[in-house]
């Protein structure tokens, strides 16, 4: 009998070290769980692209356009390319096969001329199996903010590599390479982050001219376990991306064949300023003067904003948004500041039904037709 207490204590003991076991265990399932390999298919391919399809209607005011936005968008078929040109994006397919198209959901209408969303958690590991279909364009994927080796940077530059470690580097026309990037912590949110923040990745053979020609897209990387069974943003009830670029079509790939086709008499005037400034195209998303679609929401909706900005010197960007408000970094905000290849989280729970102008606030811009608009429903 004395030895019973003895014997309960030993009971108790090994209950004990059996349920730190089981949980270990746990959250080493959990763990498991919510580390994955997340797999995108993506080419990057030509198209013809519109500016401003709504033309010769500037929706922002339901007029036609005046003299000073013709610049921008009217093409005579002379010397001056217009609202359409050739470029390329980022598409993506359903399998390596590349034979399907993707179709993009339409939450992810407003992405325009970017590239398919790429998106993960902290603990993942991303791998683009990517194909060059343009005709006589080198191009890559490099990506900002992830974790990768030389072999996946997609970048060409002299960094001591040998042969092997150089393949990312450019991708020639019909051929392909798949990028592998890891995703640690200090890839995801930081201490005064949300749950999710963005990040770019574009083509980087000749950085300038793929990006300009339309080569980008974004990247979004969330906490650990942020995302919910079905691939949507915990806490999250929809999510925008826009990047502002003034597209220099002066320097795109393409530049000679959309003389070519739309501005023959441009051949011998690719010096003349007021050609270059027609091509200047300062837009959200590939679009300019309002004809950004698809950026609309509910009150009492917790909606998040994802900014970027690509460019030049020119490229300092105030997106403002009109009649609501936002949190960056816990301070309210109704205007970010943006710098070339940088980018904002931002979120907003609105609460003012209407329809709302959204623009940058830089003059200049305003006027060349950085502008748009979102629309919130009333929920009541």
């Amino acid at each position: 009998m004395p030895q019973i207490p003895h014997l309960r204590n030993i009971a108790l003991i090994l209950l004990a070290l059996t349920a730190v076991v089981l949980l270990i265990n746990a959250n080493r399932s959990e763990n498991a769980e919510q580390s994955a390999t997340r797999t995108y298919y993506i080419a990057a391919e030509e198209v013809l692209w519109d500016y401003a399809p709504s033309y010769p209607i500037n929706p922002m005011h339901k007029t036609e356009f005046g003299d000073d936005q013709k610049v921008f968008v009217e093409g005579n078929g002379k010397d001056r390319i217009g609202h359409r040109c050739y470029k390329a994006h980022f598409v993506e397919y359903s399998d390596a096969s590349f034979s399907r198209v993707k179709p993009r959901p339409p939450e992810w209408e407003h992405l325009g001329i970017l590239g398919p969303v790429i998106r993960a958690n902290v603990g993942d590991t991303i791998k683009v199996v990517y194909r060059n279909n343009t005709k006589g364009m080198m191009t890559s994927v490099h990506p900002h903010g992830v974790f990768y080796l030389k072999n996946s940077e997609g970048t060409h530059y002299e960094d001591g590599t040998g042969a092997e470690d150089k393949k990312d580097d450019i991708i020639a026309p019909g051929a392909g390479y798949t990028y592998s990037w890891e995703v640690p912590e200090r890839a995801g949110p930081g201490p005064s982050d949300p749950n999710s923040i963005v990040w770019l990745y574009h083509s980087h053979a000749d950085e300038t001219m793929d990006t300009n020609t339309g080569l980008v897209g974004p990247i979004i990387i969330s906490s650990k376990g942020a995302l919910d069974k079905n691939n949507t943003l915990k806490g999250v009830d929809r999510e925008f991306i826009v990047l502002f670029t003034v597209f220099d079509e002066n320097k795109s790939f393409y530049l000679d064949r959309n003389i070519q086709q739309f501005a023959p008499q441009a051949r011998n005037a690719k010096d003349d300023e007021a050609f270059q400034e027609s091509n200047l195209k300062h837009s959200m998303n590939g679009y300019i003067y309002d004809n950004l679609p698809g950026l609309k929401m509910k009150t009492g909706e917790n909606i998040r904003w994802y900014q970027l900005a690509l460019g030049t010197e020119v490229d300092l960007h105030t997106p403002h948004w009109h009649g609501n408000t936002l949190l960056s970094g816990g301070h309210r905000i109704d205007v970010v500041n943006l710098l070339p290849a940088t980018h904002a989280t931002l979120d907003m729970k609105a609460d003012n039904p209407g329809i709302w102008m959204y623009h940058c606030h830089v003059n200049d811009h305003i006027e060349a037709g950085m502008m748009g608009h979102y629309e919130v429903e009333s929920n009541h």
